[in-house]
């Protein structure tokens, strides 16, 4: 191996901030078994070792958490309020016990008590509080502020069944009770004596006393908020935040039981029930009024329980609000927590008797908002009558900040009418929300520069010109440490080796593994972690398929959430046009190739679930040919999740980001993939440019058209019928979707791309970008065939992954955005 290899291992220690070995944690263990009534601690399950094992843990973490708050307050340092509506966390115990070094000691522990750590680990299931990237960029961003020592806290919602458990049944997606409370809740501290109530509904009247105007709120319905609180331990730091969920339990009332008739007791009963679907569900279906309904309310019960929080400790430890804009930073991570703007104004205004200008004034210094989209349907609309009805107080609110700014924006366009409906924040019927984020928060930014420079040339074009100083660029990242380091020890193994262990904490020192590139042994051992990681998803798939895996595959990944815009479906075409191919040539000489794709479908969307029994039903008829299906493979792995991600992404050879450009903010399971030494087959679309700017056009394959090249397309005219009739290879493609696919129809979906009555055709350009991704496709599976060479550029992708670490990102978030520092030890 090249001298220039550090012959130094990160051997088992004692962490300095966590000093515990396996005698220490194994005593705490058995005494938590023994208090919850296991004598023999011999005898002991797993799943008694396991909450043994966690109450250890979180009493650590709670006498971590109780020193670091008093060491920030005595800094007197802002403290950021990290608002969404998701964090999609995954399992913590390794998570928790790898960042507070104890790891090699639980091990050691658990293998003493008669156990091991993979068979307690097995006892957690993914808790269900977050659906896909914006939650688990909130979950990375919230432990890479832990990391780095700054004060903050995440809230959110405790969503008792998640999103769904998803199951395919012939291909048909369908949506199970995702419960994973009673499992990994043990992690969730619960506050009671932090409830508040949140008040819905009912009736404003406005009466002047005084010369003030005072707000009473009549015939409301009353909901409490209660926190739970999963604590976030900071990688080799003692610093501990923490995400605070909110559970929604019914108002308690006075009165007597056993006075009550049966028929109030059956109206308590469902008061109660309908209090408790507030958090019953992570994103419920909307196609009616009901759930919309029920949006909305999440939406502002997530907002006000937190507000009321963050004003209610404030004014504890200052004895007023003077200074809040100066000490909490709030900042909403999409749309869906914007109402904390006008719940601020109201506590600001009714509770605390600020004036207008001045509430308005605190708003506008504290709040900052992330946009995570330019699709018209995802930035928020919600219409008047149903916000009026279930926020009353919170609508006038609304209504005046509109007044107020359309009156200003009148001062500004005199006359241009146009421009300030687009601007305004109540027009047509509907409440904005994204127009309602940019004119009360002081930075808006966008996540990747191509996502950004969209939001300035056309989303927010009006409001870019009228303040220019308001937008910037964030570009997203992840935790290198859980989704390098832990997920891929074999790979973290060989970067402590050759470059040291320093990048864990600094991973901008992942630069310095490239001048291994040429070394033929490091990548013959990089060649031998990828087969490693490729047959442990063998093995861990193994029990879920009808036939094992073979690990000499090309292994393609495209694990993101179900949506048109993603383009699963033109993946779908290629794996079709390569199937046609060996129908026509059995013994046609092929690389064997395996395509993995991971996606839920909403509930309600259609088109997304009839793509996913597509992709099914192809992998069913290639399973069904013997001719084929040794050379080519599809996979939907059911119900992913972070954990699968854990084992998937690390394995994966070929990574597809083919959305159409101009549709995808960033992405971040494209900077997952290629960290693990996946080479990137995408479109110039989110953080897929940024990723070829830091690894070279011969370390990535970009396929299809542009973002300018889409714009003029659809400005001349697209028709997709003329890629149809012009490429014989995509015309047999389109053709064979008219017949049965694993027994079942798609006919639909080729009328769906060619055109018909009921639809434009092919609205995300799969036709146009179909010959153009065949090619870099085809390019990179005979590149493949080149082993040094691929596991060259593999290597030069982790070297170059570092820019894309979560902590790089918080970073800029805290000198550009927050204006925060962090808090010394």
């Amino acid at each position: 191996m090249n001298e220039n290899i550090k012959n130094t291992k990160r051997t088992a220690k004692e962490s300095e901030n966590y000093p515990y070995d396996s005698a220490a944690l194994k005593k705490l263990i058995v005494d938590k078994l023994h208090k919850r009534g296991v004598a023999n601690e011999k005898a002991a399950t797993p799943e008694q070792l396991h909450q043994a094992t966690v109450y250890v843990l979180k009493e650590m973490l709670e006498e971590k958490r109780i020193a670091f708050k008093r060491r920030a307050k005595a800094q007197g340092e802002k403290k950021v309020c990290y608002l969404c509506m998701e964090f999609l966390v995954g399992r913590q115990l390794k998570n928790n016990v790898k960042n507070m070094s104890l790891y090699d000691a639980l091990c050691e522990a658990l293998t003493d008590l008669g156990s091991s750590f993979d068979e307690v680990y097995a006892c957690e299931v993914d808790p269900g509080l977050g659906n896909g990237g914006l939650g688990r960029l909130a979950a990375c961003f919230l432990d890479s502020l832990t990391a780095l020592d700054y004060s903050a806290i995440g809230y959110s919602l405790c969503y008792e069944n998640g999103l769904f458990r998803q199951r395919l049944i012939d291909g048909a997606q369908v949506e199970l009770p995702d419960v994973w409370m009673p499992t990994s809740g043990v992690w969730l501290v619960a506050h009671p004596e932090k409830t508040v109530s949140v008040r819905l509904g009912g009736q404003i009247h406005e009466v002047w006393e005084n010369g003030s105007l005072k707000i009473i709120h009549t015939e409301y319905e009353e909901v409490r908020a209660v926190p739970y609180d999963l604590m976030i331990a900071g990688a080799d730091t003692d610093t501990v935040n923490t995400l605070r969920l909110w559970r929604a339990r019914e108002a308690r009332r006075g009165g007597n039981l056993d006075f009550v008739s049966q028929s109030n007791y059956v109206q308590e009963m469902n008061r109660t029930v309908s209090a408790e679907e507030i958090t019953r569900q992570l994103y419920p279906a909307d196609q009616y009024d009901e759930g919309k309904l029920l949006r909305l309310t999440q939406q502002y019960f997530l907002s006000s329980a937190s507000l009321q929080n963050m004003i209610s400790e404030y004014f504890a430890a200052n004895g007023s609000l003077d200074g809040f804009e100066n000490k909490i930073v709030i900042h909403i991570n999409d749309t869906h927590p914007v109402l904390c703007i006008p719940e601020l104004m109201r506590i600001l205004m009714d509770i605390y008797s600020y004036s207008w200008d001045r509430a308005w004034e605190i708003v506008t210094k504290t709040v900052s908002y992330t946009n995570h989209t330019i699709l018209p349907e995802a930035l928020e609309r919600w219409r008047i009558d149903l916000f009026r009805m279930k926020l009353p107080r919170i609508y006038t609110i609304v209504e005046e900040i509109n007044r107020r700014f359309c009156a200003d924006l009148w001062n500004l366009y005199p006359g241009d009418w146009d421009r300030i409906s687009r601007m305004a924040i109540v027009a047509h019927n509907h409440v904005c929300m994204a127009n309602l984020s940019v004119v009360a928060s002081h930075t808006v930014n966008g996540v990747s520069k191509l996502h950004s420079d969209i939001l300035k040339k056309t989303t927010f074009r009006d409001f870019y010109k009228m303040t220019p100083w308001k937008f910037t660029n964030v570009t997203n990242g992840v935790v290198h440490r859980r989704w390098l380091s832990y997920a891929n020890p074999g790979l973290s193994e060989l970067l402590d080796d050759c470059i040291g262990s320093a990048y864990r904490k600094t991973p901008s020192e992942l630069l310095s593994f490239e001048k291994f590139a040429d070394d033929d042994s490091v990548l013959s051992r990089l060649d031998e972690i990828k087969a490693g990681n490729k047959q442990r998803f063998a093995d861990w798939a193994a029990p879920r398929l009808t036939r094992p895996l073979d690990p000499n595959a090309v292994f393609d990944v495209q694990i993101k959430r179900m949506h048109e815009y993603k383009r699963q479906l033109l993946n779908a075409l290629k794996i079709t046009s390569l199937y046609l191919e060996l129908l026509e040539n059995p013994d046609k000489d092929m690389q064997p190739q395996t395509f993995i794709f991971g996606a839920k479908a909403a509930p309600g969307y259609y088109m997304a679930k009839e793509l996913i029994k597509l992709i099914y039903c192809l992998g069913v008829e290639i399973e069904r040919t013997p001719a084929v299906r040794d050379k080519l493979r599809v996979l939907f792995m059911e119900d992913y999740n972070v954990s699968m991600a854990e084992v998937l992404i690390p394995s994966a050879d070929i990574s597809e980001q083919i959305s159409l450009a101009g549709k995808e903010a960033s992405g971040t399971g494209n900077m997952k993939l290629m960290m693990n030494g996946a080479l990137t087959l995408g479109t110039l679309d989110g953080a897929n440019v940024e990723i070829l700017d830091a690894v070279g056009d011969r370390n990535i394959y970009i396929f299809g058209l542009n973002t300018q090249e889409v714009e003029e397309l659809w400005r001349y005219g697209y028709d997709a019928r003329t890629f149809y009739r012009s490429s014989d290879r995509l015309r047999a493609v389109i053709d064979r979707l008219s017949y049965p696919i694993g027994g079942q129809n798609f006919s639909h979906i080729a009328d769906y791309l060619i055109g018909s009555a009921q639809n434009v055709a092919d609205p995300f350009m799969c036709l146009a970008d179909f010959e153009s991704y065949r090619f870099a496709y085809d390019r990179a599976i005979a590149d493949y065939a080149d082993r040094r060479e691929w596991n060259r550029r593999s290597l030069v992708n982790i070297a170059r992954s570092g820019r894309f670490a979560s902590d790089n990102s918080i970073r800029t978030y805290a000198s550009d955005v927050w204006h925060v520092r962090p808090i010394k030890k």
